[in-house]
């Protein structure tokens, strides 16, 4: 705990959300149907935009399949948990509803599939997710959340059989913690939270920098002596001029799902 958490207020919720942290070893139990029902049932109640309820989420059990999800994600510990959901971006349940009352959803009228409601429907399924995964901590499950699901998103299209007007969002790995990895360390609030306006001196923001990379690279180092990882301002300047993300862009899969991500 940072000195900026020694006087924060506490609660069992507060806890649960400070002492996240992912969990990417599973032991080899199910999870029972209450308990799905459960997650799930949260996950309908997170806040959604315009009370569209534009998103879904693929519940996979098919071992198959995620071997596949497996492979998409170059992580083979995603095939061995126990339950596995891809969130969906979901304007096509919608569609459906809207055509049902007349509406030419291939007609310029249509605008559920304009770039606004795109990015509200992927923050509707990030919501819905974060919802699932902060009650799955609370029931002592461990999660991981699968950014890396976009890895190959036309693939992941396909193999989950994803129609028009909708697009994969994350992925979230549940089960029974196999392990218990150290908490990641964040920056000082101040360095993220500001007062009325943006910092205009960006000498704010390296603002205990320093220190903050020598923090991190000890995290790594304590958690895996034998594969050294960058300070995190290294991390973040390798992500800068990564080329690779250029092959995991999203409009050219969103387009081909029906998304006018131009509009």
């Amino acid at each position: 705990m940072t000195e900026s958490q020694n006087n924060l207020r506490s609660n069992q919720t507060i806890e649960t959300l400070l002492n996240r942290r992912s969990i990417r070893k599973f032991k080899a139990e199910d999870i029972d149907e209450q308990t799905v029902a459960t997650l799930e049932t949260v996950a309908q109640h997170a806040a959604s935009s315009q009370y569209l309820q534009d998103w879904s989420a693929v519940r996979v059990e098919d071992q198959d399949i995620k071997d596949n999800i497996a492979e998409i994600c170059h992580q083979s510990y995603v095939a061995e948990a126990p339950l596995l959901y891809i969130f969906v971006a979901d304007e096509h349940r919608n569609a459906a509803i809207a055509e049902r009352k007349g509406v030419n959803i291939h007609s310029a009228e249509f605008t559920l599939n304009s770039s606004y409601r795109f990015s509200q429907a992927q923050n509707d399924a990030v919501l819905a997710l974060h919802a699932m995964e902060t009650a799955a901590y609370s029931l002592d499950l461990g999660c991981v959340i699968l950014g890396s699901v976009l890895n190959e998103p036309s693939k992941l299209i396909e193999l989950l059989h994803l129609p028009e007007f909708t697009y994969p969002v994350l992925g979230l790995a549940l089960g029974k913690p196999d392990q218990s990895p150290a908490l990641k360390p964040r920056m000082e609030r101040s360095t993220q939270f500001f007062t009325d306006r943006y910092p205009a001196d960006d000498t704010n923001l390296m603002h205990d920098l320093d220190e903050f990379d020598d923090t991190v690279h000890q995290y790594y180092d304590l958690r895996n002596t034998s594969r050294p990882v960058d300070a995190f301002s290294d991390q973040i300047t390798k992500n800068a001029v990564d080329t690779g993300v250029f092959s995991r862009a999203v409009k050219p899969a969103a387009e081909k799902q029906g998304f006018r991500l131009d509009h």
